[in-house]
Parts: structure tokens; sequence; C-alpha cells
């Protein structure tokens, strides 16, 4: 086959250090949309970008020519920086070492979407922590959870 062609739907989720509340309502939308743009210039479509104060959420299709280590590099190591010139708060921010990154089938792209934009609604019931678990029970990936969170 003379061409490479791929279509890889990922759902990526990452977490501030220590899951601290350091995304304020006034810099959600100016990060979700830095965050896209991060994505866009790695040659990767991003679909949406939402969470709330304590992590983010994205879906987004991965270029084939890069792997999901280093776009979710790319996001956190650019963003990082950029969230540290908009407000004094911020000036100590950092995100969590790790990331969850998993493969979401284009049929699902809506609820994927949805699920992204509902984010607020989620987390008046429910904590990251056990959001977590759950997508990381819904993929079928086995942790151990003193490994799971920093």
């Amino acid at each position: 086959m003379p061409q490479s062609l791929s279509f890889l739907l990922i759902h990526v989720v990452f977490s501030t250090k220590d899951r601290a509340p350091m995304l304020g309502a006034t810099v959600r939308p100016a990060l979700h949309a830095y965050l896209a743009t991060v994505a866009r210039n790695a040659d990767c479509e991003c679909y949406r970008v939402g969470g709330v104060a304590d992590h983010v959420h994205i879906a987004v299709r991965l270029s084939r020519t890069i792997t999901v280590a280093t776009l979710v590099e790319k996001l956190k190591t650019s963003s990082s920086k950029w969230l540290k010139t908009q407000s004094p708060d911020l000036a100590g921010f950092s995100w969590q070492r790790g990331y969850g990154a998993f493969s979401v089938g284009l049929a699902n792209l809506d609820d994927l979407r949805r699920y992204i934009d509902n984010q607020e609604e989620h987390h008046r019931v429910r904590t990251f922590q056990e959001e977590y678990r759950s997508l990381l029970t819904k993929y079928g990936i086995v942790y151990e959870e003193r490994y799971v969170w920093d």
C-alpha cells in the first residue's frame, strides 16, 4: 500500500498537579482555545476541549505522524508555560505528570463531545478521581491506585 492512512480519535484527560483547583472560570475558555491551537499546530484535529477547575478533557484526532505521548507532552508543556503568564495566581502552575488517553470510535464522537461539554454538571456530584477511575474501568485499564495520583 503506497499511502499511509489513519483515523485515530482519542479522549485525553489530565489534571492539575495534586488536583489543585487552579483553573478558574475566567481562564478556562482561553486555556481550552489554547489547547485546541496546540493540537492543530501538531497537525491533529481537535473536536472539543473542556473541563473544570482541576482537569481537562480533549477529544482529538491524532495525526498519523505523532504519538499520543508526544501530543500530550506538547499540550501540557506549552499550556503550562502559557498559563504561568496569565495571572500571578498561576505563576507556580503545573500539570500532573501522567495522563489518560482512551481510543473512541467515530460513532461515539457526539457522545464524547456532550460528555466534555457537560463537565460542570458531572462534577457537581462526582469528583475527578471518581470520574477518572470510572474511565479506567470502562476502557479495561488495570491500574494500581497508588500510582494513579500525584
